[in-house]
This record gives structure tokens, sequence and C-alpha cells, in this order.
């Protein structure tokens, strides 16, 4: 096993970048906001773990499923994350006690694995990390890629920690509900794109 530090960085470096505007991160802050974030963490980063080894290993076998079932499957997962924010963040009742959060390490690490495997299935990130394991090596691309998305993930769940401190809750509620509702027509409408 050999490690380049410059294969490294760059693949961090690029995965990092590519990574940040993703609908991913968006979709870990808002469930950072609703569940236990480093459950969420945990999920998030074993999904990316998975998806990485896959793009190392087997770049080519993401090619096996069709595009549009993966877009339709995400949509439906940001569909149903947006419909469980805003059926809670509707009412105006001072209640804090009528927020239910999804709580548990197990429900909350299946959830949050479950819409970051599915969404990032054919993602930018893996195509490139499988294109910077063919020319720059398994190993170091994978630790570089590995870094990243669990780097954007801690990020995306520490801003929104952040942000539920700050802001009522069913405020942060609608916000991620919305954001959610918008990901999943994004994802329908790039069924059409392509």
């Amino acid at each position: 096993m050999h490690l380049d530090p410059l294969a490294i960085v760059t693949a961090f470096g690029l995965i990092f970048l590519a990574e940040l505007p993703d609908k991913t991160m968006f979709a870990s802050l808002a469930m950072g906001t609703r569940m236990r974030p480093l459950y969420v963490w945990f999920g998030t980063s074993s999904a990316f773990l998975v998806h990485v080894a896959i793009a190392v290993g087997a770049g080519g076998l993401i090619g096996l499923l069709p595009d549009w079932i993966v877009k339709l499957v995400s949509a439906a997962l940001f569909g149903f994350g947006a419909f469980m924010l805003l059926r809670d963040g509707g009412g105006d009742g001072d209640e804090e006690s009528e927020t239910r959060t999804v709580t548990g390490f197990w429900p909350v690490y299946s959830t949050a694995f479950m819409a970051v495997f599915i969404s990032e299935w054919g993602d930018l990130t893996q195509i490139t990390t499988a294109n910077l394991a063919a020319s720059n090596g398994t190993w170091s691309t994978a630790i570089g890629s590995a870094a990243a998305l669990m780097s954007v993930s801690a990020l995306a769940l520490v801003a929104g920690r952040f942000i539920a401190k700050r802001v009522p809750l069913k405020t942060v509620q609608r916000i991620g509900g919305l954001c959610m509702l918008g990901l999943a027509i994004w994802s329908v409408v790039e069924i059409f794109m392509a």
C-alpha cells in the first residue's frame, strides 16, 4: 500500500469543493437541526465510506443503474424529509413538546445513511473519486475523498446546530423543510434535463 500525500491533498481539495454546494450538505444541515448531530454524522459518514469504496473499487458500477431511477428515489427521500419537517413546523403553538424529534442511534443513523447512500449514486463526487483513483492511486484517493466528504458533513452539522441555537426551532424546521422540498423538486427536474 503506497500513500502519496499529494494525491491525498488533491482528492481532498477537489472532493471538498465539489461537495460543499451539494444537496447532501443541505440535507445534513436539515437533519442536524432535527436529529442528534453526532448520530447523523455517523450515518452520513458511513454512507460516504461505502460510496468511496464503490467508486474506488469499481468506478463503473454506478453505470449499471439507470440515472432516472437514482434521481427519482432521491427525490422521494427528499420529499419525505420535507414532509416530516413541514408537518410539525406548521402550527403557531408555543409548546416545544409538540415537536417530535427522531431519537435513538439506529433510527437516526439509518435515516442519515439511507438519505446519503441513495442520493449520492452517480454524483459528481463519486465519479470524480473513481477518476482520481484511476490516475492517482486507490488508497490515497480513498483517504482524501472520504476525509473531504466527512468534513463537509461535519461542517453542515455544526452550522445546523449553530443556527438551531439562535433561531426558533419551528422556523428552522420550516426552512429545512422548504430546502428539502426544493431538493426533491430539483432531483425530479434533473431527470428531465438529462
